[in-house]
């Protein structure tokens, strides 16, 4: 009998999604007819439609109604990303003899924006696990990898990065959390800050200096939970994160749905011209943004000499224009946009650390015109 990877898994399971629950419309604005202009399944292969319905499916049936009870009661949903785990989504892109599913990075993409319309902050940490499956399966040595990345593809156990320190966020490579070897083993020094499911995760992949100042004086250990000496801090109070993508194409729903129930003056706002080019300049930024994220993330794959240039174009672009995106569609709610039974709010909140989270956009504009100078 041949084996069952996890890609065929994702088509295998892909009805039984649907038939789960019963579809809450109201709450799931990424499962409504999207139009054509719009439609994020545009340019994709077959392949890549077929998961990406089953992300939407997931988003839809098993996050979406309960992205409000989590953000409220500062739920780790941990049941919830096994459930994804098991159509493939704990390793998207780590290789297939260690549990991962060896998709593309544009694969990745795709299904990430799908699943952040059900959920931008749960949809962020399992992009930042599967950045962590990734790092151990692409660096780690044979017994590394066989050790870490099955359970963490399976998300039995869970992987967080950590990299930024009370003083060093952007400018990374002046961190000061240092690693010196001890024989078999390091002696680790410092703290990390902003680590996104810190304290409910089982793996640390942990950004340390084993040599000099310096980008190059850096080196990564993986430290696992109950390590001696390994402490957490409080719980902050804090926005969620990443995913800006699926944010958008979701609040481009909700907004659209909102002016053609909404009257105002006898008629609906859909009939306001005013507000019919809003909509009209939201869409065309979606567009923009997800062309960008998906070229960028294909010059990744294929080790462009320009992907890091393209993937700071991306972050830069897609995290500012669909902050105004989903901002703009808060404001075509009115005062109902305030509202939290109104899921438009919370993807506005969700969304806004975008533009500082993994070098802030500053940052971005530092690379992208470093490279532009330098350029014989």
């Amino acid at each position: 009998m041949a084996a069952v990877g996890p890609l065929a898994r994702v088509a295998r399971l892909s009805s039984s999604i649907c038939r789960s629950r019963t579809l809450d419309l109201s709450r799931c604005p990424q499962r409504r007819g999207v139009a054509s202009c719009v439609d994020p399944a545009h340019g994709l292969t077959e392949e890549q439609k077929e998961f990406q319905k089953v992300a939407f499916d997931f988003a839809a049936n098993e996050m979406a109604p309960h992205m409000a009870e989590w953000d409220q009661k500062e739920i780790f949903p941990v049941e919830t990303m096994r459930r994804a785990a098991q159509l493939g989504f704990g390793g998207i892109y780590v290789q297939p003899d260690v549990g991962g599913s060896g998709l593309s990075r544009l694969d990745t993409s795709v299904i990430f924006e799908a699943l952040s319309t059900g959920c931008v902050s749960t949809t962020a940490y399992i992009s930042i696990h599967n950045m962590c499956a990734w790092m151990i399966d692409t660096f780690g040595n044979k017994e590394q990898r066989e050790k870490f990345c099955p359970d963490l593809c399976s998300m039995a156990k869970f992987a967080s990065y950590c990299l930024t320190e009370p003083g060093s966020g952007s400018d990374a490579a002046s961190l000061l959390t240092s690693a010196q070897q001890k024989g078999d083993h390091y002696i680790l020094n410092g703290s990390k800050a902003f680590i996104s499911g810190g304290g409910d995760t089982d793996v640390y992949v942990v950004m340390c200096r084993t040599g000099g100042k310096g980008p190059k004086g850096i080196s990564c250990l993986v430290v696992e939970k109950g390590t001696p000496g390994l402490s957490f801090g409080k719980k902050e109070k804090k926005v969620s994160a990443s995913c800006s993508l699926g944010a958008a194409h979701a609040c481009v729903q909700l907004a659209k749905d909102h002016l053609l129930v909404r009257k105002q003056f006898g008629e609906t706002l859909s009939n306001n011209q005013f507000l019919q080019f809003k909509l009209a300049e939201m869409a065309t930024k979606l567009v923009a943004s997800r062309l960008l994220v998906r070229e960028a993330a294909t010059a990744l794959q294929e080790n462009q000499p320009c992907a890091v240039s393209l993937c700071s174009m991306a972050k830069l672009f897609v995290t500012d224009e669909c902050f105004n995106i989903c901002n703009q569609a808060l404001q075509m709610h009115g005062g109902y946009g305030y509202l939290k039974d109104y899921a438009v709010q919370q993807f506005v909140r969700d969304i806004r650390v975008h533009q500082i989270l993994e070098g802030t956009n500053e940052v971005m504009r530092m690379i992208i015109s470093r490279n532009l100078l330098t350029e014989s």
